[in-house]
């Protein structure tokens, strides 16, 4: 049987950033999972938009260097009401320059964050890789979990961090209940090329169905070329490719996936409206239902859960995997305040290590789920008086410059101070 200080279960982004963050902060550490891959046959074309903590995390952990060339500064993001309804709200143009930043974040090719967050998993002398197709069981003691392989291998820690999902294995050993909602909706999601330049501005049309949501990308970013089957290079690429996440009810959302690409692509450029010019070319699609999940509780039984072990929030707002990497900054402090013990040694599964991580979480996450919950729910009802609000709420952005800075620095940064690896410096 091996053993850690702290293990981290799940090898997708939230477990990989988990465990650097970590082992940045000198503790013995162990990943376990399946090695992250990118199938030739389904190559991974999905892109995730990083704010400011993120990137600050990433570069504190050094893999940010590792991803150069794979990210698209997002320097401005565009809010159009494409709702119908009789209270249109105007549209919206939030800046990142206007809170003195050069961007809001960045928009990276998932496949890439992973290859490079694994190439730093690698090279670290206190953290371990150990490979395996699948966790089957996990069971708390007093002082330790334990953590069984599929071969029948074992790993012993006194701290373990679960970042397997959101049907968590660990979350379901650790006796942590959660909250589960559904949306009557469903998301299609694809990478395209386009004949306009994106001018690193994101835009969500905010439609009765829910928002159609295109992010910049980078010339050749996440292997779109190759996957639609594109002839022309990276450089002329640049600037006329973007993500995109259109929302739907289930039956359209059924109908869209059924067409064929031209078919598909027609539809995009009507609700583009001109937008991004022509849609020259899509890569794969992928359909989701959309859903939303909180946890009871964010750490118990010397478990702490991360990113959708966690929370499951709708793609609106980019608020997923920073939430997730919040997550990791914040395990990483907390599990550095416990205190040592005759021998020097530290225990960051001791309770008070639990109960600092359950209070630094909850706020921020519940926050955050609340928040784009309402979002949502505020752009599909049909009640009035609740699309009235939310008309009256962007005016008032628009026409009020000071509100509208304070909504940009709040949708950048946690509730309460950054955990440490998030700061700049």
């Amino acid at each position: 049987m091996s053993d850690s200080d702290i293990a981290i279960v799940g090898t997708g982004p939230a477990g990989l950033v988990t465990a650097l963050a970590v082992a940045a902060k000198g503790h013995d550490a162990a990943l376990i999972g399946p090695r992250p891959r990118n199938d030739p046959e389904r190559p991974d074309t999905r892109t995730i938009a990083l704010f400011e903590g993120a990137i600050s995390l990433l570069k504190n952990i050094g893999a940010w260097q590792a991803c150069a060339g794979d990210h698209t500064p997002l320097e401005a993001i565009r809010i159009i009401d494409d709702t119908g309804n009789l209270f249109r709200a105007p549209e919206i143009l939030f800046e990142a320059r206007d809170i003195e930043r050069q961007a809001f974040g960045y928009n990276i090719a998932n496949a890439r964050l992973v290859a490079a967050l694994f190439e730093c998993v690698l090279a670290q002398d206190n953290l371990t890789f150990i490979e395996t197709s699948r966790v089957v069981d996990v069971r708390t003691h007093d002082d330790h979990v334990e953590i069984e392989l599929e071969d029948g291998r074992s790993h012993r820690a006194r701290l373990l961090a679960a970042a397997d999902g959101r049907n968590s294995l660990c979350r379901a050993a650790a006796g942590i209940e959660v909250t589960r909602w559904d949306y009557p909706q469903t998301a299609i999601v694809c990478n395209f090329k386009h004949t306009l330049p994106h001018d690193n501005i994101s835009t969500e049309f905010h439609r009765k169905a829910g928002p159609f949501t295109t992010v910049p990308m980078g010339g050749g970013g996440g292997g779109i070329g190759a996957d639609i089957g594109a002839d022309i290079g990276a450089d002329a690429d640049a600037g006329h490719m973007s993500s995109l996440v259109w929302v739907e009810a289930p039956g359209e959302a059924d109908r869209l996936k059924a067409l064929n690409d031209a078919g598909y692509m027609a539809e995009m450029e009507t609700h583009l409206q001109g937008l991004l010019g022509s849609v020259t070319a899509i890569g794969p699609r992928a359909v989701f239902p959309l859903a939303g999940m909180t946890a009871r509780e964010f750490a118990r039984n010397r478990i702490a859960l991360i990113g959708e072990a966690a929370h499951v929030v709708p793609p609106i707002g980019a608020q997923g995997l920073n939430l997730s990497f919040r997550d990791a900054a914040y395990l990483a402090d907390c599990a550095l305040s416990a205190p040592g013990n005759s021998e020097g040694k530290h225990d960051p599964g001791m309770q008070s290590v639990i109960d600092a991580y359950n209070d630094a979480r909850r706020r921020d996450v519940e926050s955050r789920a609340w928040g784009v919950d309402l979002l949502n729910r505020a752009l599909i009802s049909e009640h009035y008086p609740m699309q009235f609000l939310r008309g009256l709420g962007l005016h008032m952005l628009h026409a009020m410059p000071p509100l509208k800075q304070a909504a940009m620095r709040a949708g950048m940064k946690a509730d309460g101070a950054l955990p440490s690896l998030m700061r700049e410096g």
